[in-house]
């Protein structure tokens, strides 16, 4: 029997004619594969007689493995185990098969099921008790391998492998306004470090040949691609199916195309805290890393760090995680710590919400405290911010859905404020046992970064932190969310209600001590005293953190800050639109114009533009002098927007499609458009973003109206006055508060235009 020894990382895993395939990065560069027999599991439970008569009916059977009773907690709010059938299953493409079968042995009430819908790869690392880039020791025996953890998760300067990254792009010889799978191949580029090539000579077959010879060659652990699920990879399946060559087109590094689940499959539409998204097939390679760089929001916004740093802490691997939510990653946390306690996983949610009146409803169901904005422009003003406010409370007032209204107790002496739910005294629960050592973590993780002079470092510890903080921000929703497997509405309320109490006791400690709140949102101050200090600020900040057991963090005094109005209703504050200047130079804005995706690129500068020269004033009074400069370079850009100086390529506008195109019922400009690239044999679904340019808003063809940006030319007319309502409106947006309305701005603007057209 041949042995194997080495020590490295795990990169990746999958399984493989029923077995678990690891790939092992080691500290000398090599990537090694091992293999280890698995047999995943799931579990049954009903009354001792149901199990003996199902155990009858299954034995014997080549599909399953082992069968045996064990001691299980069924529900996260038991506190004794009880009897079920563990059923241990031969073959991995027999287990869904399996699941299913003995459901509607029991008419689909009799069994309830446990463990059966997880992916292997997380039950195998949930059982081995390992992580994705976790350092282990490996010895194999023939298909038995033995890791031994190397690695410590709870460490903040763990390392990671070197890992070699290639970079994919692949260019469209196409016929036609937009590229499409029955265009050829105009040229691929391929990039290794400082090793680059460009296929573009020979036809289409070698090219495609070429790129899977420089893969093979340079042995990249990650490709890094932009659109590479939505179009590049399906495009080069396609481009090698016309030419023959198919079988040949391997990435990964096992000899197979792609991942037995990602051909054939199509996008699908979700929706999502108000917003509807769209989320492609994944396009998953077997022993290297594909990331989709337009596909991965934790990419986009952590960098391969943090994407590393959650795949650790989820225990999801690498290019899995890339494509997931983060509610995703939340729910595997959970599930890890669920079967570590001996609790079963349940196959769908079965916790029903408590009875509740009419009047207990409207007490329980209010959400965060918010104190409204005070409009205009502040000075003296500072912030304040709960350090992980709302997850900190779930940690620290154990907050979980069995231990709020727990069934154990008989008068535990944790009361919910207002709401009178009692919290359990004799157990930790579930949720602050999983959130208390990622509270831990992001804390040090933030201290690092402020004492660490070394540029990259400190990057890797803010993008570890950033990770983390979704984590966070994701628990609290998770626990009101009706489909989590452990959600509880009772938890999310009593949460709800600790923290308006924990605002209310920060407020009235800081009025005692003169401040002056003028805005309070969920977990963040802004107070006001004159001729206020950063001490007085920070020894208010440590008062308050004593006195409710929450870090209270002090973000810094604004030279000034203006709270902006609804642009529907004039003299009606909007809780998070406000922009303003720390003492220390930095800008601070929040739901403006530029911060918004769908804003034209001209009007993101305008605003930006304005802003910068806004922030030269050191307070209010040079504020207001600064008024004019700014609404000057407001008419700078509208002067070049007026006399056809603008590119079209700053005029688009990207809009997310909140349905599918033929389900419009009003002819909005992102419907239009989509149905125009409908028409050309695009397939456009919900969640998808269109990126057009208004071409004239009020013409009578629907056509004539907008145009996509792909069947636009380099100088194509727009709609002049439509983009200046937009410029003028995000004008609006800064100075409204001080008596400037879309009018006011335009006459200065139109007489000046006006005079240089004519001439």
């Amino acid at each position: 029997m041949c042995c194997l020894k080495l020590k490295g990382w795990i990169l990746d895993l999958y399984p493989v004619d029923d077995e678990m395939v690891l790939w092992i990065k080691t500290p000398e560069g090599k990537s090694v594969r091992v293999k280890d027999e698995y047999y995943p599991s799931f579990f049954v439970y009903a009354p001792a007689a149901d199990l003996t008569r199902l155990r009858q009916m299954l034995s014997p059977s080549k599909s399953i493995k082992t069968m045996e009773l064990v001691k299980k907690r069924i529900r996260l709010a038991d506190l004794t185990p009880r009897e079920v059938l563990k059923i241990e299953v031969a073959k991995y493409d027999c287990f869904s098969w399996l699941v299913h079968k003995i459901a509607k042995l029991g008419r689909y009430e009799k069994y309830q099921l446990f463990n059966v819908d997880m992916p292997f790869t997380q039950t195998y690392l949930y059982d081995h008790d390992l992580y994705p880039m976790g350092l282990v020791e490996v010895e194999t025996h023939g298909n038995h391998t033995d890791f031994t953890l190397q690695d410590d998760l709870g460490s903040e300067t763990y390392e990671i492998p070197k890992l070699k990254c290639m970079y994919l792009d692949v260019s469209v010889a196409k016929a036609g306004k937009i590229p499409t799978y029955h265009d050829p191949i105009s040229q691929i580029k391929m990039r290794v470090d400082d090793h680059k090539e460009i296929l573009n000579d020979g036809d289409e077959r070698e090219r495609i040949l070429g790129l899977v010879d420089f893969v093979w060659e340079t042995d990249p652990d990650m490709i890094f691609t932009r659109n590479g699920d939505t179009f590049v990879l399906p495009y080069l399946i396609r481009r090698a199916l016309v030419n023959s060559c198919l079988k040949n087109l391997v990435l990964g590094r096992e000899k197979t195309v792609f991942e037995a689940s990602t051909t054939g499959r199509k996008g699908s539409s979700y929706f999502s805290y108000g917003k509807v998204y769209y989320k492609p097939p994944p396009y998953r390679l077997l022993g290297r890393i594909h990331i989709d760089v337009e596909n991965s929001f934790v990419y986009a916004d952590c960098g391969l760090e943090g994407l590393i740093e959650l795949s650790r802490v989820t225990r999801i691997p690498v290019q899995r995680l890339s494509r997931a939510t983060i509610g995703t990653g939340l729910t595997s946390m959970q599930l890890y710590q669920a079967q570590k306690d001996g609790v079963l996983i349940p196959w769908k949610k079965s916790e029903p919400e408590a009875f509740k009146s009419g009047l207990g409803l409207l007490v329980a169901d209010r959400g965060g405290f918010v104190f409204e904005p005070k409009l205009g422009i502040h000075e003296d003003v500072g912030e304040l911010d709960f350090v992980s406010l709302y997850p900190s409370l779930m940690a620290i007032k154990n907050i979980s859905p069995e231990t709020v209204l727990c069934e154990c107790c008989a008068n535990p002496p944790n009361r919910v404020p207002v709401l009178g739910y009692h919290i359990c005294a004799r157990r930790e629960g579930l949720i602050p046992r999983v959130l208390k050592p990622i509270l831990k973590k992001r804390i040090n993780y933030k201290r690092l970064r402020l004492e660490t002079r070394d540029p990259a470092l400190r990057k890797t510890y803010e993008h570890r932190q950033h990770a983390l903080k979704f984590i966070l921000v994701c628990s609290f929703g998770y626990l009101g969310y009706r489909n989590a497997r452990f959600g509880r509405i009772e938890a999310h309320e009593a949460v709800c209600s600790f923290a308006r109490e924990t605002l209310l006791t920060a407020t009235s400690t800081a009025e005692a001590h003169g401040f002056e709140v003028v805005h309070g949102i969920v977990d963040s101050l802004f107070l006001k005293k004159k001729n206020v200090t950063d001490h007085e600020f920070a020894e208010l900040c440590n008062e308050i953190s004593g006195k409710i057991g929450v870090p209270l963090g002090y973000e810094g005094r604004f030279k000034w800050i203006v709270f902006l109005p609804s642009k529907i209703h004039v003299g009606v504050p909007v809780l998070n639109r406000f922009y303003g200047v720390y003492a220390g130079g930095q800008m601070k804005a929040r739901g403006l114009a530029l911060r918004r995706r769908d804003t034209p690129e001209l009007v993101r500068q305008a605003q930006g533009a304005m802003l910068v020269k806004l922030t030269e004033a050191n307070d209010s009074t040079e504020f207001r002098e600064k008024i004019p400069e700014a609404i000057q370079i407001l008419r700078k850009y509208a002067e070049k927007l007026l006399v056809g100086d603008v590119s079209t390529t700053d005029l688009s506008i990207n809009k997310q499609l909140s349905k599918n195109p033929a389900t419009y019922a009003h002819e909005v400009f992102q419907a239009i458009a989509a149905h125009q690239l409908v028409n050309i044999g695009v397939d456009i679904q919900a969640g998808q973003t269109v990126e057009y340019v208004i071409l004239d808003a009020d013409a009578e063809r629907l056509e004539d109206r907008v145009k996509p940006v792909q069947f636009l030319e380099l100088n194509s007319p727009y709609d002049r006055d439509k983009y200046l309502e937009l410029l003028l409106s995000a004008g609006e947006e800064l100075l409204s508060p001080f008596g400037y309305t879309t009018q006011k701005l335009e006459e200065p603007i139109f007489n000046y235009t006006q005079a240089l057209l004519e001439y």
